[in-house]
């Protein structure tokens, strides 16, 4: 699998990138992993952001660009899987359908995620809640890595996950897509439909997608019951792109029918024990399941002024998660969220190396309980924050960035009586925060840039923090709430150096954030219901320290040799030993691949249209074959206060991938993969896999739900372009 690491603007980059409509490419022969050509042209290489589009060699802090082609070529269950493997970025994960993303060793409400230019809400505090996102209709994505508060306000301490929509097509072109995968681990079987178009100024995309798998297996479980999932989505985009601007209108919804995995085993034989209606191959749903649908609505205009441009975006979403565990037609937990959101901001145009933008944004939410069980309260949420940004270029050398912004939120959680007793109180917060950030670039020369940037990050407590009381049945335990919780408050440095040459490009990016009042959750020693273990939130102060580096050798055009690394140590300072380090922080990781190129012709473009040199006609273009290790260094800096983590061994993953465009008269006409992950079948569990905590099977004394075993994927994708 392909990996491109870069530096980035963290400043320069907004909730309303989509409205640029993707990520600019520089035109060159380049196949769907040349690390050679990316870095030898990486000053020229374009972003939107903030303030316009930004050239790479003026950036100031870390981002990895995840590009369509290394999307199309990665298999994954879910579309945080597919991007978890980049320099600094983790996932937690319940089984195969649920991913979070885990950012510089933080995660759930500390990482904002953005889809379709405004931040998605689907109840992200819960351990086994997903992102309600299809990989499928996503064109390209960027991973912010740091606090970006300045631009999102509460929640970004930890970095952003930007998924862009596929590019607008240019006027007079239209395009059709079909795709279908299957894996052969969980026999997951997945197809998607796509067709945009741009005729005379009016634009539109529509995507519909379909993915099912049973369950998967491992060589120490065998098949993992509850591990099956049903996820179907689909997108229409109508709009209008003229000489003024654009505006336009996308309707989104996603529904995921994922089992949950309670890991229970039979006490005799230790083997996992199955509802009645569980077949290791089935499709369909047994208990316990959820079901999760989440629609989504989004205006999106940008709007040209003499000396910049106005952009507006407003979205609604409402996200709908039942829990169903004794019947499949009654649910017992049910959570209905609606957001609205909005954001307006004024950009200006370049003048005398001088760029301003400011605007202001904010949402309310509104959350009830449908159901008959509960953990959370009824509550609603409002916030707003204003922010200002400059960025400043001097000569060709130096460019200096910063900006601040004030954020303001208020909660309020409503009282439940549950047969005379009372589950929840009634309950008010106010938070403040003011946020800001300051950053340089040194474009030393023309194979050295020097980055670096001092960021404060803000993030008040959520709800489930504040006020949960029952029990969490995809976490398999008691949560507790705290209302006396305080906001967090994060200060980061960040330094970065990169080198690029014919033959070597390398990069280093180092951290370290101090967080006041850090919120997470801990195990208590006494059970509140039983059969499930009972935690706490709490909160203390934090530091964490680490870095992400890579380095590619690219000693002849057709060959590939890449590797990178992520390091994150996290404290919580002046505790004791076992509450010292902060609980499911990443294990150290590092990533090697080897890649050669087969066949691959110079003169290619990227859009793959038209094609006049005779010798492009073969059958085969940018036809590659790649082997990686992937590898996960043993974790044994743990929260273990009251069995809250243990220490999690290494290991190490065997791939193996090949993919090639398929061309009749020198016309691509298919894309074809095939990937191998865990090729030798290893056993293993991930550190941030929430089903390592499961029961212990009493026959061979392990702990916990192992990970998917070998897993063979083959993909293919059908283009099919007009104009």
């Amino acid at each position: 699998m392909k990996k491109t690491y870069i530096i980035l603007p963290l400043l320069c980059l907004c909730m309303t990138m989509a409205a640029h409509d993707s990520i600019r490419v520089h035109r060159h022969a380049e196949d769907s992993t040349d690390v050679f050509y990316r870095h030898l042209d990486l000053n020229e290489v374009m972003v939107t952001g903030i303030t316009g589009d930004t050239k790479l060699k003026y950036a100031t802090t870390p981002v990895s660009i995840v590009s369509p082609q290394v999307l199309q070529s990665t298999p994954s269950t879910n579309i945080i899987d597919a991007i978890s493997h980049q320099p600094g970025v983790s996932q937690l994960t319940t089984g195969g359908s649920i991913s979070k993303p885990i950012i510089r060793g933080l995660g759930y409400n500390r990482v904002v995620v953005v889809s379709e230019g405004v931040r998605q809400e689907g109840q992200q505090w819960g351990d086994e809640h997903g992102i309600e996102v299809d990989g499928t209709g996503v064109g390209s994505v960027e991973i912010l890595k740091g606090p970006a508060s300045l631009m999102y306000g509460s929640d970004a301490m930890a970095g952003v996950v930007i998924f862009h929509a596929p590019a607008l097509l240019p006027e007079g072109e239209m395009r059709a897509n079909v795709s279908s995968e299957y894996q052969t681990n969980n026999g997951l079987l997945n197809y998607n439909l796509s067709f945009a178009g741009n005729q005379r100024g009016f634009v539109w995309d529509t995507h519909f997608s379909d993915k099912m798998a049973h369950a998967y297996k491992n060589k120490y479980d065998g098949y993992v019951p509850g591990s099956q999932f049903r996820e179907r989505a689909g997108k229409v985009m109508l709009g209008v792109k003229k000489g003024w601007g654009h505006s336009k209108l996308t309707w989104s919804l996603f529904h995921l029918t994922p089992g949950i995995i309670e890991g229970e085993r039979d006490p005799e034989t230790g083997k996992l024990t199955r509802d009645e209606g569980f077949s290791a191959h089935s499709y369909g749903k047994s208990l316990p399941f959820q079901q999760v649908k989440h629609h989504k609505l989004v205006w999106d205009n940008s709007i040209n002024l003499p000396f910049g441009f106005l952009k507006t975006i407003i979205g609604y979403q409402q996200n709908r998660r039942q829990e169903y565990e004794e019947s499949a037609d009654e649910y017992g937990l049910y959570f209905k969220l609606h957001t609205l959101t909005y954001d307006i901001r004024y950009l200006t145009d370049e003048w005398r190396g001088w760029k301003f933008s400011t605007g202001v944004g904010g949402m309310y939410q509104k959350s009830g309980n449908e159901g008959e069980e509960y953990l959370i309260p009824d509550y609603r949420l409002f916030d707003f924050g204003i922010f200002a940004n400059a960025t400043k270029s001097l000569g060709e050398r130096w460019t200096l960035s910063g900006g601040l912004r004030y954020d303001h939120r208020r909660l309020h959680g409503y009282e439940l009586l549950e047969e005379g007793e009372k589950r929840f109180s009634d309950f008010s917060r106010h938070f403040n925060g003011i946020t800001g950030s300051i950053g340089a670039v040194c474009n030393i020369n023309e194979h050295f840039n020097l980055r670096l940037n001092l960021a404060r990050g803000f993030r008040t407590p959520n709800m489930s923090e504040l006020a949960s009381n029952g029990v969490h049945e995809g976490s398999i335990r008691y949560e507790i709430g705290n209302q006396q919780l305080k906001a967090e408050y994060s200060l980061q440095a960040d330094l970065g150096l990169d080198f690029t040459s014919r033959y070597v490009s390398a990069e280093v990016a180092l951290f370290a954030n101090r967080i006041n009042n850090y919120i997470f959750i801990h195990r208590l020693p006494q059970e509140i219901e039983e059969g499930y273990l009972t935690y706490a939130y709490t909160q203390g102060d934090a530091r964490l320290l680490g870095f992400e580096a890579g380095v590619d050798f690219h000693p002849v055009h057709s060959l590939h040799f890449s590797n990178t690394f992520s390091y994150v140590d996290a404290q919580q300072m002046h505790a004791n030993a076992g509450e010292k380090y902060l609980p499911f922080t990443p294990a150290p990781h590092w990533y090697s691949e080897l890649k050669w190129e087969l066949f691959h012709h110079s003169h290619t473009t990227i859009n793959h249209r038209h094609d006049s040199h005779p010798h492009h006609r073969s059958m085969f273009n940018n036809l590659y074959v790649a082997a990686g290790l992937d590898s996960y260094f043993r974790q044994s800096h743990i929260y273990s206060a009251d069995g809250t983590e243990t220490p999690t061994p290494g290991y190490a993953l065997l791939n193996l991938s090949a993919g090639t465009d398929i061309q009749v008269k020198g016309r691509k006409v298919a894309e074809f993969y095939v990937t191998a992950n865990n090729l030798l079948n290893k056993a293993y569990q991930s550190h941030l896999s929430r089903l390592k905590y499961a029961e212990e099977n009493v026959v061979t004394g392990r702990r916990g739900v192992f990970n998917m075993g070998r897993n063979i994927t083959f993909k293919l994708v059908i283009p099919i372009n007009t104009r």
